[in-house]
């Protein structure tokens, strides 16, 4: 049921992307800098695009800034949780070490074949 539920929500989505792309195919200028700034750089890079593209690829762009900056932020909790991990993997090894070393035989004959010997 529920993955119909995403199928039909995600055919909305799509439906209203079209929409939104066929009301806006006008094409625009794009340019790198105002035109005061692009004249004292002596450039005057600019691009005529669709409008949903330009739309759209704010969206894009909006999206992949927030995933890097958002990946960069967490990069200390995600070193933090592996120097942890192995932490407690090293010391889970060390208490089985030592668990083997302390570890009595379940048997009392073997118990008393495996104590020291006294003299």
């Amino acid at each position: 049921m529920l993955r119909y539920l995403r199928y039909v929500s995600l055919a909305l989505l799509a439906i209203c992307l079209l929409t939104v792309a066929l009301a806006n195919r006008a094409p625009v200028t794009v340019q790198l800098l105002p035109p005061d700034l692009a004249a004292a750089f002596g450039t005057a890079w600019q691009m005529q695009l669709p409008l949903f593209l330009v739309i759209f690829g704010g969206i894009v762009l909006g999206l992949l800034i927030g995933f890097v900056w958002e990946w960069f932020r967490e990069m200390k909790h995600r070193s933090t949780a592996s120097s942890k991990t192995r932490e407690v993997t090293r010391l889970e090894r060390e208490l089985a070490a030592m668990r083997d070393a302390t570890s009595l035989p379940k048997d009392d004959v073997l118990a008393i074949l495996d104590a020291p010997r006294s003299k």
